[in-house]
This record gives structure tokens, sequence and C-alpha cells, in this order.
């Protein structure tokens, strides 16, 4: 028997969670180095996968499957793809860097003892959320996946609520009481969601008698599986659901910006770098792949929603005011080209929507987290409490300016790449979609380098005029990030040759071929 390598990688991060816990609570320091150390050992992990993977090999590789439940049918069966191992990747490459952005995060506030932050228990919550995201993109198992896609809620609602933004205006009650609005409305949405699923998924076993995708591609391939369109549509719309609201998708987006507005910055990032990418992947994995006909189906309808989530994301950051709370709707805008590139059922387009997933997850960390420094620094999240941070932390402000731009998908960087393959796909399929969805770059242009100017140029501020550059610590998170951003824009080569064989797969089940261009006869 072959090494488990995907359980380790997802069970790594959990026995690290238990540990780091368990770490006696006057060793706080000790609790934080054990937690970065089973980040990284997770990030080997999956580094050994990369290399083990076979781009033009199977569908599904390293692949587990053991009885779990049997009198259900439900399997414990993991197999992983090009866009499963892309994302358990990201996932596993960022944790350690928001570990330590959050180094203090969670320390007890020294102007107040009796308000102790369990340091032990903020790094063990990120690595239980960080073993249920790989698992995720690992499951195979329709029900397996459901679990994972419940359970990583519980500590992420802990994380948002139990660990603010100390740079919180107002007073400590009102950030409190803005605290657990946000986690709980973020609990009480995604609960929702997970429940509709859960009827489909219930739906899905009656009607297919398992819940393992490879029996059920097996069983439509031969064609012993048949499927009502009706019952086909109907499942559909209960995944599809579940999986708009997490990634999110308009009009079901309104508890992000909640969430990240309230929530610590390396928290923020976890959310909309790692969790919210589950959403997107699913529909990938399960959508269109369970129901293609469905998929096929609620195309149009898809695709105005994410044209409206393109623009309105984009439109309301260039409204704000609050500095997460802008970043926090252009990741909106952004999931809106995700499913924007998805949806479009072309290869161009499922193939950047993957990579979007990928640098979206890269650039977002890199700008929230430089936004956290800065936060941290002058102790407001206020745009207008900024002004001339060049002039005295020169390295933040310019790895802040690399993070904007990588936002606004500025060729040379990752998004880029991403981003035009998205639109390629569309114009191809759809070309007013396309043309309607460009709208957003000229936008996400507006909001990012507004908020650069306004924050970063012009006189200095008293209250910035002390301000300290980057530390040590923080160059080891940002600088990465940053030199990814760089390297994957310029060579996406290493990425695409994982992910194009996985969407050729997806195309395949949506039984979709991309549209030849019109070529007008010599004359």
């Amino acid at each position: 028997m072959s090494f488990p390598l995907l359980t380790a990688t997802a069970a790594l991060p959990a026995i690290g969670a238990v540990a780091t816990a368990a770490v006696p609570a006057a060793r706080r320091t000790a609790a934080k180095w054990l937690a970065l150390a089973f980040s990284l050992g997770t990030l080997v992990l999956a580094g050994i996968a990369l290399v083990r993977f076979e781009p033009g090999g199977s569908r599904y590789q390293l692949t587990e499957s053991h009885a779990w439940i049997k009198d259900f049918g439900v399997r414990y069966e993991l197999g992983v793809d090009g866009i499963g191992l892309a994302l358990m990747a990201l996932t596993a490459l960022l944790i350690p860097f928001v570990i330590l952005a959050g180094w203090h995060d969670a320390d007890p506030l020294e102007t107040n003892s009796s308000r102790w932050r369990p340091t032990q228990g903020f790094f063990a919550l990120i690595l239980m959320v960080e073993a249920m995201v790989v698992l995720s993109f690992v499951a195979t198992d329709v029900f397996l996946f459901y679990i994972l896609f419940e359970a990583m809620l519980i500590p992420m609602y802990f994380l948002i609520g139990g660990f603010g933004d100390r740079a919180h205006a107002g007073s400590d009650e009102n950030a409190a009481a803005q605290r657990s609005y946000a986690a709980v409305k973020f609990l009480l949405y995604n609960l929702v969601g997970g429940l509709i699923m859960l009827a489909a998924v219930i739906g899905l076993y009656v009607v297919t008698g398992t819940f393992s995708l490879s029996e059920i591609a097996a069983a439509r391939a031969d064609g012993s599986l048949s499927m009502a369109t009706s019952t086909e549509r109907w499942l559909f719309l209960g995944f599809f659901f579940a999986f708009a609201v997490k990634a999110p998708l308009w009009p079901l987006h309104t508890w992000l910006p909640n969430a990240m507005g309230e929530a610590t910055t390396p928290v923020a990032v976890l959310i909309t770098a790692v969790v919210d990418k589950v959403g997107t992947f699913a529909m990938l994995r399960f959508c269109l792949q369970l129901f293609p006909e469905a998929s096929k189906w609620a195309t149009p309808v898809v695709l105005v929603l994410a044209l409206i989530s393109i623009i309105y994301g984009a439109l309301l950051a260039v409204g704000q005011r609050d500095i997460k709370r802008l970043i926090a709707y252009a990741s909106i805008s952004h999931f809106g080209f995700i499913i924007l590139g998805i949806f479009a059922m072309t290869s161009q387009g499922q193939s950047g929507a993957t990579l979007y997933m990928v640098n979206h997850g890269i650039s977002t960390a890199a700008l929230m987290l430089v936004a956290g420094f800065l936060i941290t620094r002058r102790g407001s999240r206020l745009i207008a409490d900024y002004g001339g941070v060049q002039k005295v932390a020169p390295v933040l402000a310019g790895t802040f300016l690399i993070g904007g731009l990588a936002t606004l998908s500025l060729p040379g960087l990752a998004p880029f790449v991403s981003e035009f393959l998205v639109l390629v796909g569309a114009f191809a399929a759809y070309p007013a979609v396309g043309i309607i969805a460009t709208t957003g770059i000229v936008l996400a242009a507006i909001y990012v380098l507004v908020l650069y100017q306004r924050t970063m140029t012009g006189p200095v501020k008293a209250e910035v005029q002390g301000m300290a550059d980057l530390k040590v610590r923080e160059l080891v998170v940002v600088v990465p990030l940053i030199a990814l951003l760089i390297f994957l824009g310029v060579y996406p080569k290493p990425l695409t040759e994982i992910v194009n064989p996985a969407v050729q797969h997806t195309m395949s089940d949506v039984q979709k071929k991309d549209p030849q261009p019109e070529v007008e006869a010599a004359k």
C-alpha cells in the first residue's frame, strides 16, 4: 500500500492544531513556532504532491479509497486533479505567511491584562481551517466533501468573532458588537447554503445510489445512469446556491465585507484567499461534472450574475473609505471574473478561472497583508487618515503599490495572465459578455490608483510622521509573495501545464468544444 500522501497533507495541520492548542498558556511564543513548523511541514508535503503529479496521467491521481459508512455508501475517497492540486498548493503556501503576519494578533492586550487573547487557540484554529480546506480540494466522495464544506465554518466563525481587528474605530463594546454581527452573518449565510446543498446531496444519492464521483462518472459513461432533466436542474441549483454563497456571488455576497472588515488581517486573507476558493473550485468539480446539462441550462443567468458581481463590486470599491472593505469589494469583483471564466464553457475561460483562483489568492494576500501592516502602525482603517506614507516608509509603500498593481492585473504580474484568458474565453463564446466585463478592468485601475494616491502620496500627515518601515518578519511575509507574482506573471507555464489537462476533462464532461474563429475566405 502506497503512502497516503493526500491524507498526510491534510492530517499534518490537524495534528498541529491539536498540538498547538495543548501548549501551556504561558508559552505563547512556543505555540507560534509550533504552528509555523506544522504549516511548513504541510507545505513540504504539498510540494511532494506537486512533484509526484503527472499532468498527462489519469484524471485523479494519488488516490485513496476506504469504506467509511457502509450502510449509506459513504467512502473516504480522495484523489487530486490539476485544479485541486493547484489550489491545495496555494493553501499550503499561504498559511505560513498568514501565521507569520498574525504573529502578535492574538497576544494579550498590554493595556488591559484582564482581556486575555488565547494565542494558542488562534493559531490552532488557523491550522484546523487549513486541514479542512486541503481535504476539500482532494475529496472525491460528495458526502465527504459536504462534511468538510460545512465543518470549516466552525473554526472560521471563532476566528472572526473571537479575534477582531484592533484598528477598529469606536468603543470596545461597539467593536465587539460589530465583530459578533459579522461572525453570525458569515455563519448564517453559509449554513443556509449548506442546508440547501445537503438536500441536493441526499437527492443525488437517491438518483445515483452512490456518493462517489468516479462511480457516477462511470455510470454516466456507460449509459446506466439516467437522470431526468428536471431532477438534474433542481440538484444543480441546490449545489450551486451553496457554492455561490461561499464564492461569493452577487447577491449572496453581503457577508464578505463585514467578515473581512471585522476580522484580523491574517484571518481576512484566510477568508478571501483560501476559504472562498472552495466555492469556485466546487463549481468546476461538482456542478459541471455531476450536472453537465443543467450547467449549460443555467449558464445565461450565471453569466449575468457574474457580470453584476464584476461591476457592482468594483463600483463599491471605488466609493469605499475603509481600506479593508475596499479590498473586500474588489475581491467580489474578482470572483465575478472567476465565475465568468468557469461558465463561459471554453478551455481558455476555465484555465483562466483556475489561474485566477491561484493568482487572486497570492495578489490579495500580498495587498491585504501589507495593508494590515500599515493599519497596525497607524491604528486606523480609514483612507482619509493617511497621506505621504511613501516618504517615511518607502519599502512599505513600494510593496503596497506592487500588490495594488497586481490587483488591477497589470501586464507582467500574475493576475494579468488569468484575467486575459478569462476575457478571451468569454469573448470567444459570448462577445457581449466579454465587452461588458472589461468595464471591471477600468474600475479596478480607478480604485487601486486612488487608494495608493490618497494613502501614500501627498503631504506627510502628522500622525504618519514617525511611521516605521517594514521589519524583517514583515518582509519575510511580503517579499516571497511579490516574487511569485512576478514569476508567474512572466512565466505561467508551470501552472498551466498542471491545470490544462484537468480543464480538458471538465470540457469533456459538459460536452463543449471551443468555438472556432470565423475566418473570411481570401478573395
